[in-house]
């Protein structure tokens, strides 16, 4: 067997992948720092730990651990696999084995974490004279034993989403529970950022306020990946000025190769590249032919799926081969996904595709190499997956393998972008008034508001009276009460609009059985009538949608395709919160109306990536108010650039695909939490951004006025339902985004647009790239 050195080597010296590294850097090892236990543990614990080798603690988690034992909130920031978990484990189990009756509340953001960290705290528990009750409680926790949970539990695990609207609202049940809470554990704190982190800010908000009215005061442990500012972010979380940064790691780190890849150019006049996909299923082969146990992470579900199959089809030639190539991403059952944990950790499975589920801290066990198939969209993700190989002081690899995105490409012609570049900052805005008011609303419930009590930094009285003056509360004397018959936290969902999942149940055997979930936002792409749907790199024919009970019905085929679904998206403008005039139009950002539509799919061949052929979908439209820029051109400006409507459209769509990833670059945001789309203001007509969309035609909706010419506005709107305020930040950085965009297309070696620029010409149109460098030049030069 081979090991990781000697494989890198190897890669270096193919004289096809060695052409591929941009870049290849050595991050030397570390040795481990070691100190003592703090006094203030509790020496059964203490023997427990030593019992399973843990003679001494990583300086980082002796420090955290004694900072909490002291009653001090601190924030640990520590890389990968360094032992975070026990930072926050050893006082909090010193305190609930000191004193019986204390209480603990641990909040993960996926209900995966906690059920991996119940596991922990079990097996250590088991290890003490006294076992700590510790328990989960979210939305699979049966019904029967939820008030045992709530009565008996000295450590509970939940998530922000459960605290909510399962725990708060019904303080009351949990008195006992509430009135002894010491400490509240926060992990994967760099998750709640944005919008999801300013609701889980004013969450938290409202914990505190029930745990004062209950007599507690409970201590803040918080851990995270590395990112810039965790020492404010966990200040705005939680509202404690006084935090404690832990930042000086003593864990180990073993010698990793860190390499950057470019798939080879396969027609230099379109631009086009090689497949990031393929390229890691010739890397991920290496790997594991010399057994070196390999995590790929794809930036889609169904590059799970095509990703997994594909690496079956060239590792599992024999029956005892069967299983060790394993998917894993959201929508498989939590049954399959531990089953495939355990098998990481044991070591039978010998490889994983996986989104970025498996980023977070879900014990995994000890990987050696881990391949990042397409930029993850940030610095801090970035070093989360390559943290996930290397996880002992032994040589590990890390490859990151960049698609034709604008994004990527840039990434891997800049290298100092991930290298030596700092983690991006973690940003909330728990005082933004529409989430601000939500969390009001339900902290009424929860408790009367008092007068002279504070609510965040906005004036808490005003609010209450505008409340009172909606009618869902009352005021008497110096108190204002919930009167309203509704419950607030129903209606507020702390991630997505639509908490509703469909159900995939498999017909094969002739016995029905649920085979996964799927979201309500992905449904019409993966599971509609006649499309092919993926799980483990097996294909299921769904035979039937059933679109109100929210099923879709599947049976076992074999297949040389899968189905990939056409999009498009109108957008109709409903207030413009900011206007600037331009000399060739109008720049702005407010609110919209967003409506998407999935016409049709296609047929895609495994391997060689063909169309071979198409299919209508028809299914209701998912429609969402959010925020967005945009910005409205002149007609007149293609007259004076000589262009026709329909190439000053197509070069209007290659912008709008630069815009796109170059806003995520600058907002420090993923490209996915950004849409785009190129219509009217009203939303009358759209212009599908690929060719494909509409079967070849470009424009959908309305027949446009002939008397009147099109004013196309281009949209970028933000992917969640009433914003989070990416959308003001672009509208503000519009003369950068433009410079940045013609300097990409400039830059760009292809002739007539390719997907590191404009997009495919077969998609945005062939002359889509010099529509778009024309629009560009005209615009910078009137700015």
């Amino acid at each position: 067997m081979r090991d990781v050195e000697q494989v890198v080597r190897s890669i270096l010296r193919d004289r096809n992948l060695g052409p591929c590294v941009t870049h290849h850097e050595i991050l030397e090892p570390q040795p481990a720092a070691y100190t003592d236990y703090p006094a203030a543990a509790h020496p059964d614990l203490v023997a427990a730990y030593r019992r399973r080798g843990i003679e001494r603690l990583y300086t980082h988690q002796a420090r955290a651990a004694g900072l909490a034992l002291e009653g001090e909130h601190f924030v640990a920031v520590t890389p990968t696999a360094s032992g975070k978990t026990l930072c926050y484990n050893l006082p909090v189990l010193s305190a609930l084995l000191a004193d019986p009756g204390a209480r603990a509340l641990y909040l993960f953001p996926t209900k995966a974490l906690a059920q991996d960290q119940l596991a922990e705290l079990q097996e250590l528990s088991a290890e003490l004279p006294r076992p700590v009750a510790a328990h989960t409680y979210d939305g699979d926790t049966p019904q029967d034993i939820r008030a045992r949970v709530r009565d008996q539990a000295q450590a509970v695990l939940t998530n922000p989403d459960m605290l909510h609207q399962g725990i708060l609202p019904h303080h009351p049940r949990w008195a006992g529970f509430f009135a002894n809470l010491r400490y509240v554990v926060i992990d994967e704190m760099h998750v709640y950022r944005g919008i999801f982190g300013s609701h889980v800010a004013n969450v938290l908000r409202r914990l505190k306020r029930v745990a004062r009215f209950h007599g507690a005061d409970p201590v803040f442990c918080l851990s995270s990946a590395t990112i810039a500012n965790p020492v404010e972010l966990a200040r705005r979380l939680t509202g404690e000025d006084e935090i404690a940064p832990v930042t000086e790691s003593g864990a180990p780190r073993g010698r990793k190769h860190l390499l950057l890849m470019n798939p080879p150019v396969l027609d230099q006049a379109l631009g086009l590249r090689g497949s990031p996909v393929t390229l890691a299923r010739k890397l991920a082969r290496r790997f594991l032919r010399e057994n070196v146990q390999t995590i790929a992470f794809v930036r889609s579900r169904l590059q799970v799926e095509v990703l997994a199959r594909y690496l079956k089809d060239a590792l599992e030639k024999t029956p005892d081969q069967a299983g060790m190539i394993r998917g894993y991403r959201g929508g498989y059952l939590p049954n399959l996904r531990r089953e495939i944990e355990a098998g990481l950790r044991d070591g039978s499975i010998r490889g994983v595709v996986s989104t970025n589920a498996l980023e977070l801290g879900v014990d995994i066990g000890q990987l050696e190499a881990s391949l990042l198939v397409g930029y993850p969209g940030s610095v801090a993700s970035t070093w989360q997956q390559a943290g996930r190989a290397g996880r002992r002081a032994e040589t590990s690899a890390a490859i990151l393998i960049a698609s034709s995105q604008p994004l990527d490409q840039y990434v891997v012609g800049h290298p100092e972008t991930v290298v030596g570049r700092a983690p991006e900052l973690g940003l909330i805005d728990p005082d933004n008034l529409h989430l601000l008011v939500s969390h009001i609303r339900c902290a009424a419930f929860e408790l009367p508001f008092q007068e002279g009590e504070a609510f965040g930094t906005e004036p808490l009285e005003e609010i209450l009276a505008y409340l009172e003056e909606k009618g869902v509360l009352h005021r008497s004397g110096r108190n204002w009460h919930w009167t309203a018959d509704s419950y607030p936290a129903g209606e507020v969902s702390l991630r997505t609009a639509v908490p509703e999942n469909f159900t995939v149940v498999e017909l094969s055997d002739g016995q029905p059985r649920v085979i996964a979930e799927v979201d309500f936002d992905s449904a019409p792409k993966t599971i509609h009538t006649n499309a092919i749907y993926m799980l483990e790199g097996r294909p299921h024919h769904v035979d039937r949608l059933d679109w109100d009970a929210r099923k879709a019905y599947v049976r076992r085929v074999e297949t040389e395709y899968y189905t990939q679904a056409m999009t498009y998206s109108k957008v109709r403008i409903l207030e413009a919160f900011a206007t600037r005039p331009e000399p060739w139009g109008h720049s702005e950002w407010g609110e919209v109306h967003v409506v998407n539509h999935v016409p049709g799919y296609k047929k895609i061949k495994f391997y060689t990536l063909e169309n071979v052929g198409y299919g209508e979908v028809d299914l209701p439209d998912l429609e969402m108010h959010t925020t967005a820029a945009w910005w409205t051109f002149d007609p007149a400006l293609a007259d004076r650039l000589g262009l026709t409507d329909a190439a000053f459209l197509e070069g209007l769509a290659g912008l709008s695909h630069l815009l796109q990833h170059l806003a995520a670059l600058r907002c420090l945001c993923d490209v996915g939490d950004l849409g785009r789309a190129l219509g009217d203001r009203e939303g009358r007509w759209s212009f599908a951004l690929s060719r494909s969309a509409t079967g070849g035609s470009h424009l959908a909706g309305e027949a446009a006025d002939p008397e009147q010419r099109l004013q196309p506005t281009l949209f970028l709107y933000e992917q969640y339902p009433g914003g989070s305020g990416l959308a003001e930040g672009i509208h503000i950085r519009t003369a950068a985004l433009l410079a940045d965009a013609r300097e990409l297309a400039r830059q760009c070696p292809c002739e007539g647009g390719c997907p590191s620029c404009v997009g495919p010409a077969a998609e945005s149109g062939a002359g889509a790239k010099a529509a778009a460098l024309a629009v560009l030049g005209a615009v910078l030069g009137t700015r």
